[in-house]
């Protein structure tokens, strides 16, 4: 029997790692300097967290997420994104005693039930950034400006910022009440799913992907006319702060985000080059989750990047080059085998890549193996070599050959690769 990984699980290959430790050390470098510190928060939540802070008709509520009963009958749900997790970690050792401004980060993974597709999967993983305790519209525009200099840094140019607002609850029930009226008397056009929509969540309308009901919400009401005068002013006060930050952004009044805790603020990072699954961050203010959840009145804003759709641009647009030995050695003969492995050992020590044949083959088969491997130079040492105490450095670009001395063999490759 041939095991292979479940529908919608990727192994992460050692030739795609790379690019995943790239993106994880740029973002360590980049969220440090805005302010931010990592927090890792388990992968197993009870399933209550999810249902009450993300929401019970959302699709991923409602159908995408892995949830079970543990041995002793509690429900129990494989995180299927990361931001209640970080809001119930928040609220559990009460971090806004600390510090009444809470800037948090997060990179793991999630996992939902859903049609894998290209840039999605059951389990994936996501870039978590969270700011806890400020109501203003400067911190959603320092939200934004880092999820657009990510992307700068990593080097993704052609993706495109789109803002929108949600409104508060003072101003938003009176448009779910116009949208349900305009989608009444088209409910049996929608797909099945917006059908409940349009009755439990209207909003989710604007979220579907199938044609029909796409075409249905573009003439839609729009949440713009419907805000009252403090959203207005929040809203325009955003747009002037990514304005003189030089960021374009494009309003688009049907973005309204899968997730049922958004409010006021909510924008996505966009791209052409994945198909349907065009969103690779998006994000928005969540003022009422925190107390939602159990919590002080704490208003908050955050994002997520896919890494996978993140991964998956960042080869299609400059792919990365392998990792190559910076030494092969090539022992030769029976006398030199301890020897190499010392000085293997002792140039590891310094940061270098080195490998060794362990098989102590012929020299002809060793080369074939550094060639494989990559290797940039190959260090030669045999019996002649160990009597005159003089390995043979190949630089294997140019096959240029240099003698090394033993006594010095080591400080004479730190300085040569």
């Amino acid at each position: 029997m041939e095991f292979t990984a479940l529908k919608g699980f990727k192994d992460v290959l050692p030739t795609e790692s790379a690019r995943w430790q790239e993106i994880e050390t740029i973002v360590r470098g980049l969220f440090s300097a805005y302010g931010y510190r990592e927090i890792k928060t388990p992968v197993l939540e009870k399933t209550a967290l999810f249902s009450r802070g993300i929401g019970q008709e959302t699709d991923i509520v409602s159908k995408e997420m892995y949830s079970f009963k543990d041995v002793k009958g509690r429900g129990l749900t494989m995180r299927p994104e990361a931001t209640a997790s970080v809001v119930r970690a928040y609220i559990q050792h009460r971090l806004y005693q600390q510090y009444p401004i809470q800037k948090l980060y997060a990179v793991g993974p999630m996992f939902r039930h859903e049609r894998p597709q290209k840039g999605r999967f059951r389990q994936f993983h996501q870039i978590d950034v969270e700011l806890f305790g400020d109501p203003g519209p400067m911190s959603d525009a320092e939200m934004i400006s880092l999820a657009v200099c990510l992307f700068e840094t990593v080097g993704l140019t052609d993706v495109s910022l789109h803002i929108n607002s949600l409104g508060c609850p003072d101003c938003r029930p009176n448009f779910k009440e116009q949208l349900k009226s305009y989608l009444a008397d088209k409910t049996a056009s929608l797909c099945a799913d917006c059908q409940k929509r349009a009755q439990l969540n209207p909003l989710r309308v604007f979220d579907c992907k199938v044609e029909t009901c796409k075409s249905i919400v573009q003439n839609a009401p729009t949440i713009p006319t419907f805000l009252c005068g403090n959203c207005e002013e929040h809203f325009g006060s955003l747009k002037a702060y990514l304005r003189a930050l030089d960021i374009p952004f494009e309003e688009n009044h049907r973005l309204v985000r899968g997730l049922d805790y958004y409010n006021r603020t909510t924008f996505e990072i966009q791209t052409e080059h994945l198909g349907a699954q065009n969103a690779v961050a998006g994000g928005g203010r969540y003022d009422g989750l925190v107390k939602t959840l159990g919590g002080p009145n704490h208003p908050a804003i955050g994002f997520a990047v896919g890494v996978e759709r993140l991964v998956a641009l960042l080869e299609a647009s400059k792919p990365m080059e392998p990792r190559k030995p910076n030494l092969f050695i090539a022992a030769l003969g029976d006398n030199v085998g301890p020897l190499t492995f010392q000085w293997m050992a002792a140039l590891r020590k310094l940061g270098l890549w080195v490998e060794l044949d362990y098989g102590g083959k012929g020299l002809k088969s060793q080369m074939k193996k550094a060639n494989r491997l990559g290797a940039q130079n190959v260090l030669m040492v045999g019996d002649d070599e160990a009597a005159a105490e003089k390995a043979i450095l190949r630089d294997m670009n140019t096959g240029e050959q240099t003698d090394v001395d033993f006594r010095d063999l080591v400080s004479t490759l730190k300085d040569i690769l």
